[in-house]
């Protein structure tokens, strides 16, 4: 059931109900809110995907709150060891890496590419989301493809919020922007 235009919160227990129901949500993170649901089931990711208007060539973010939820789904040995360690000891926090991606990550989240984004996040709410959830969660800012990143609460777009499931309690982590993106096979810094 979607949640009423006036952004009415919900808690991590029903946000987590949500996901399992293939649910999406809005949350917070360290920057602006985003958007989330399980990265496993296609329809619950085609559904943001449509929600968003982001088109599912572009690829998502995945977002974890401990860096062992990402076992299985980068393939570290496609980095250097010196780029896997710069990219272990930026975490968490609020450093996205594009990555290998194994063969466990959906192509709807890839997209066209044979890599994933990843982020281990620091902020609290994520933290604790990602533990109850138990695992990682998909992660792309929570306004229409084209508008700006929203990081506040009242500033969620009604037609966004008809189209979601819950949003959870919380406030983003302050951070004046949203994560750095690097791609860790090179460095390249992707989006400041």
């Amino acid at each position: 059931m979607p949640v009423p235009s006036s952004a009415a919160t919900c808690d991590l227990p029903s946000a987590v109900r949500a996901l399992r129901g293939g649910g999406v949500i809005a949350y917070p993170t360290e920057a602006v809110w985003g958007l989330g649901c399980d990265p496993f089931n296609q329809a619950a990711v085609r559904r943001l995907l449509d929600v968003k208007q982001r088109p599912v060539e572009k690829g998502l973010i995945l977002i974890a709150g401990a860096l062992a939820q990402l076992d299985g789904l980068v393939d570290w040995s496609g980095l250097a060891a010196e780029r896997c360690a710069e990219v272990r000891a930026s975490w968490p926090g609020p450093h996205t890496w594009v990555v290998p991606a194994t063969a466990a990550v959906p192509r709807v989240v890839t997209g066209d590419h044979d890599s994933v984004a990843v982020r281990v996040s620091a902020h609290p709410t994520v933290v604790a989301l990602c533990a109850a959830w138990g695992g990682v969660l998909v992660s792309t800012s929570a306004n229409l493809a084209g508008q700006p990143a929203v990081t506040a609460i009242d500033q969620l777009d009604p037609e966004l919020l008809a189209r979601i499931d819950a949003v959870l309690a919380g406030e983003p982590g302050g951070r004046a922007t949203p994560s750095t993106i690097r791609d860790a096979r090179t460095g390249a810094v992707l989006r400041a």
